[in-house]
């Protein structure tokens, strides 16, 4: 096999045991195909893979030519932030539910990998965000969200409000539960359960994307990849930002948080065969008859 690809790093959902099986698998297809492989540290420690190195996502970003992911969307979430700052191309196998972002089965996987891996891929990057919250003109928090940076409202049954500005230019003040700041890879996400529009993972748009608005003329709007979005909190009782899920801060009034997209960008690599609106299709259930 005359791969572009020699030292391949495994990573899977963790402690997730039922990917121990085909992870052992692709494991041992890789050693008997003179690969060099790598594991997370984390997966080997539930995984019996003591045969090979297990490394730290730092290292793995530094020694890897490629990373395969095994797992859901959470998973490569995290993968994929991670991993980003190193340029490590990420190849997704699914073992979650909907799985937008890992596209490869587990019941195919070697005969796809296998072409994949010879040179038959096509390369996708993809954008993601940087978050930081100012207060008072220090820097309270920061963050990179690969899906979206939510504002919303805890417990409280009151609308939360607050200024919205674009490249310092007014846009709006808004009276809702919430917004979304979204990644055309968000977008398939919560923004699209809150009525935000498909943005194709090629393009480098950002989306916002209000929830429950009080004034129903607030729609979603997409702005380009160089603007920088300000959200002044003017009332924030019990109000939190959270980026992918994976890390929240706690707003006061007067805050700010500032989005902007992130310098780097995710690589992930395909089959040659990929298709994005097929993938529409079958993980929304489009041109099914009730």
């Amino acid at each position: 096999m005359n791969s572009p690809f020699q030292t391949i790093a495994l990573i899977g959902k963790h402690k997730n045991p039922e990917i121990v099986v085909p992870l052992l698998s692709l494991a041992q297809y890789l050693t008997d195909h003179n690969f060099v492989v790598l594991f997370d540290h984390l997966t080997a420690s539930y995984a019996p893979i003591k045969e090979y190195p297990a490394l730290t996502l730092e290292e793995i970003g530094l020694q890897a030519d490629l990373a395969v992911v095994m797992g859901g969307d959470g998973t490569m979430l995290n993968i994929a932030r991670m991993l980003a700052s190193y340029d490590v191309p990420l190849i997704g196998i699914n073992q979650g539910r909907l799985g937008f972002l890992t596209d490869l089965s587990t019941d195919t996987m070697l005969e796809t990998l296998s072409a994949m891996l010879d040179g038959q891929y096509v390369t996708e990057r993809r954008m993601l965000l940087y978050a930081e919250v100012n207060r008072y003109k220090t820097n309270m928090f920061s963050s990179l969200a690969f899906n979206d940076v939510v504002l919303y409202r805890g417990i409280s049954s009151g609308m939360i409000e607050f200024e919205v500005r674009i490249n310092n230019e007014y846009v709006y003040t808004l009276r809702s539960d919430g917004l979304i700041v979204a990644t055309p890879t968000g977008s398939t996400a919560y923004a699209l359960s809150s009525g935000g529009p498909i943005l194709h993972p090629s393009l480098d748009l950002i989306a916002l994307v209000p929830v429950c608005p009080h004034t129903l003329s607030n729609r979603p709007i997409v702005v380009g990849p160089d603007a920088s979005i300000e959200i002044i909190m003017q009332c924030s009782t019990d109000v939190r930002i959270q980026c992918d899920s994976h890390s929240s801060f706690d707003l006061e009034q007067t805050d700010k948080i500032i989005v902007r997209r992130f310098p780097k960008t995710v690589r992930f690599l395909h089959s040659i065969n990929h298709s994005y609106y097929r993938m529409l299709r079958e993980k929304l259930g489009w041109s099914e008859f009730p």
